[in-house]
């Protein structure tokens, strides 16, 4: 049994997507072998329907899977295809875009206004660039929850854990996909397959994810009122932890618990052309996507 060591950890950036949706990035548009099969993870969370209302209206994806997972509030989802859905809090979508798709997703707040979700993007092998659209919309009651005896919470959204299977299937990147809350001051241990890229993403409490050390932090560095000061500062809200090779994932939780998702998936290791929601293998790809966007034919009829 080995702990994986934390390679990197960064706070999520604030940008705008869409008609001008306010959310925070974690990863995207950089480096795609940095955690290969994923390619971007955005955190979609407002309390105020100015900010988030515009949606995102139409655009095209090939080539790729989209995942999102709604937390609070709606996302109401419709294609090319003529699907059409809403996904409410802890609804799951698993979208393969495969050969292409035009759609539109339009969040909607819940009583009080607030929207939260994530959505996450793989990247489809080669063979699979090509493949006939589907998606797997998941009800939230369908995501097998399962507490263990220190109050320990997972959900097991794809992928098997603690005898349980997830009800998304046939996703290419094998990946596990897991909604993790620790109780305070817990220490938990948690197997991942050593062959996969794995990261943690917090939403909500503290942790250190560093070693199964006491949760006093990580010495970091940091500008306070103008001066640079030396503290500990644990793993919390909005922070991606990027893990090193292992078969076993530890965290402590601090005072308040944490909340964290805990992703892993197989390394696809081809050449990746990226443009915007399109990822492709070659240049020459994302150049024959733009034509079909271009004169119409990026649709591809049903067999």
């Amino acid at each position: 049994m080995s702990i994986r060591p934390v390679l990197q950890e960064n706070r999520a950036q604030p940008t705008y997507e869409g008609a001008g949706v306010h959310l925070h990035r974690a990863f995207g548009f950089g480096d795609p072998t940095r955690l290969d099969p994923f390619l971007l993870f955005d955190d979609f969370r407002n309390e105020d329907p100015r900010d988030y209302m515009r949606g995102f209206p139409w655009h095209p994806h090939r080539g790729i899977e989209t995942i999102t997972y709604v937390l609070a509030g709606a996302v109401e989802h419709g294609d090319s295809l003529g699907n059409h859905g809403i996904l409410k809090g802890g609804d799951v979508q698993w979208m393969t875009a495969g050969s292409g798709i035009l759609h539109q997703e339009m969040p909607r707040g819940n009583a009080k206004g607030q929207m939260h979700g994530f959505q996450l993007w793989a990247n489809l092998p080669s063979s699979l660039k090509m493949t006939a659209p589907r998606y797997q919309d998941v009800k939230g009651k369908d995501i097998p929850e399962i507490m263990d005896d220190d109050g320990t919470v997972v959900k097991v959204i794809v992928g098997s854990f603690w005898g349980k299977t997830g009800p998304v299937d046939g996703i290419a990147a094998d990946p596990q996909y897991l909604d993790i809350y620790v109780p305070p001051n817990r220490k938990k241990t948690f197997k991942v397959d050593t062959y996969r890229r794995a990261f943690a993403y917090v939403f909500e409490g503290r942790g250190n994810f560093r070693d199964a050390a006491p949760p006093k932090g990580v010495l970091l560095e940091k500008d306070l009122r103008g001066q640079e000061v030396n503290i500990r500062d644990m793993s919390g809200d909005r922070t991606l932890i990027q893990f090193g090779t292992g078969d076993e994932v530890t965290v402590t939780a601090g005072p308040d618990g944490i909340r964290f998702l805990l992703i892993s998936g197989a390394p696809i290791q081809e050449p990746v052309a990226w443009h915007g929601p399109i990822v492709m293998n070659t240049d020459a790809e994302i150049r024959q996507a733009m034509a079909d966007l271009k004169n119409g034919t990026f649709i591809r009829p049903a067999h």
